[in-house]
C-alpha cells in the first residue's frame, strides 16, 4: 500500500474560523474551570470531603 492509498482525500487546511472556534472553546474552558475554582473554594472543609474533594485539590483547579 502506498502512502497515498492510505489518506481519505481531503485537504487538511486549517482556515481562520477554525482556529477562532478553537480559541473560543479554550477560553469557554478556561472561563468555567475559575468559575468552577472560584466556587469550591467557598466550600468548607467537610463540604469538600463530602464530596471527595480536600483543600489541595481545590487549589490544582486554579
Amino acid at each position: 500500500m502506498e502512502f497515498d492509498q492510505n489518506r481519505s482525500g481531503k485537504p487538511s487546511s486549517v482556515t481562520p474560523l477554525t482556529v477562532i472556534r478553537a480559541l473560543l472553546t479554550a477560553f469557554k474552558q478556561w472561563r468555567a474551570r475559575r468559575e468552577t475554582a472560584a466556587i469550591l473554594s467557598q466550600l468548607n472543609d467537610q463540604q469538600l470531603k463530602d464530596i471527595g474533594m480536600s483543600r489541595s485539590d481545590v487549589e490544582r483547579w486554579r
